[in-house]
């Protein structure tokens, strides 16, 4: 009897190893926190400027990454995103510096991002074109006519402005949590307590399953790029309180971050069950800290090359790690 009962010695060691990953993007972010804080005081730099950048940069990464969690979990990616950010904070600034208005100015930012994100799903969900192609082609859109606005308004100094007190009530570090924080758990009940979230991620995980039990997967696109969508708007307006101004390279490489951010954060790159909102956020500061760290120890002049060696390494150690996970003869559940 007692026989019986006693767990699979298989079970128990598959068990341990899924406990052992899933704390793992955790345990990565203290480590990585902690060689962070340990260069930057053996250089004799001042720690709390430092971590001033990694918040800031990590906010806006974490927030446009949560909602992107909801394309993702479709097993679908959108590397237009930091076009988007860009296009909807440059026309956000147009928009303040016409009419003075903060309102407006959130409106258009938010509007624009919304829009941006329903343009590429409806263009896929009409056209019948898979979506990553149409955010590549958004990108390509977005950069450009972001780019052509900020040269023509900016003028000698290659970019477009707001006052900075404006913004200033925005700017303690308690808003932006404050921001972060209710935006994550917005996203977190909605992923995991509501019907969106968990056909989501049944279509992530089993597109013909899904669809033989009536779940459309136009209408959860749609839905999960409108969150991105609001995810981005959020994330142009950090920027924009940050850093009061916009240039051509202003969240040039979100769209590329958020994927490795992602996979830091512990999440497949395939969706599916296995999406988690949180993520987003354990992978946003990771990436951003493991960032900074190569900055500081490697010369940026000559040592651009090794640094994206080392950030594509880590990447494909992670992607190896996390994939022990869901690598098995069972589907998930």
């Amino acid at each position: 009897m007692e026989k019986t009962k006693s767990e699979n010695p298989d079970v128990r060691k598959y068990k341990l190893r899924q406990t052992l990953i899933d704390i793992l993007p955790l345990a990565a972010l203290a480590v990585l926190f902690a060689a962070f804080c340990g260069i930057v005081a053996g250089k004799g730099y001042r720690l709390d400027m430092y971590l001033n950048i990694i918040f800031n940069e990590g906010v806006v990464l974490a927030v446009v990454a949560t909602g992107a969690i909801f394309i993702y979990s479709l097993g679908s990616f959108d590397i237009s995103l930091g076009a988007s950010t860009l296009f909807s904070a440059t026309l956000g600034v147009m928009a303040y510096n016409a009419t003075g208005s903060l309102p407006v100015m959130l409106l258009v930012i938010f509007g624009v991002a919304v829009g941006c994100s329903l343009l590429s799903s409806v263009l896929a969900s009409v056209f019948h074109i898979p979506v990553f192609v149409t955010t590549v082609a958004m990108m390509s859109v977005l950069s450009a006519i972001a780019s052509q606005i900020i040269s023509v308004n900016g003028g000698a100094l290659g970019g477009i402005s707001i006052p900075a007190e404006v913004v200033a009530p925005f700017e303690p570090p308690v808003v932006k949590i404050v921001f972060l924080a209710v935006f994550c758990a917005a996203c977190f009940f909605i992923f995991d307590f509501t019907k969106v979230g968990r056909r989501q991620k049944f279509l992530g995980g089993n597109p013909v399953c899904a669809k033989l039990t009536g779940i459309s997967l136009n209408k959860y696109a749609i839905i999960a790029f409108v969150i991105a969508g609001v995810g981005v708007g959020l994330g142009a307006f950090l920027t924009l309180v940050y850093t009061p101004s916009v240039t051509a390279s202003t969240a040039g490489s979100i769209g590329m971050n958020i994927l490795v951010a992602i996979v830091f954060g512990g999440m497949p790159i395939s969706g599916g069950p296995r999406s988690r909102i949180y993520s987003a956020l354990i992978g946003g500061f990771s990436y951003i800290l493991l960032n900074n760290i190569l900055k500081l120890i490697i010369d940026s002049n000559t040592g651009y090359g090794i640094s994206q060696i080392v950030s594509a390494v880590f990447f494909l150690a992670v992607v190896y790690v996390t994939g022990l996970n869901y690598r098995t003869r069972n589907l998930p559940r």
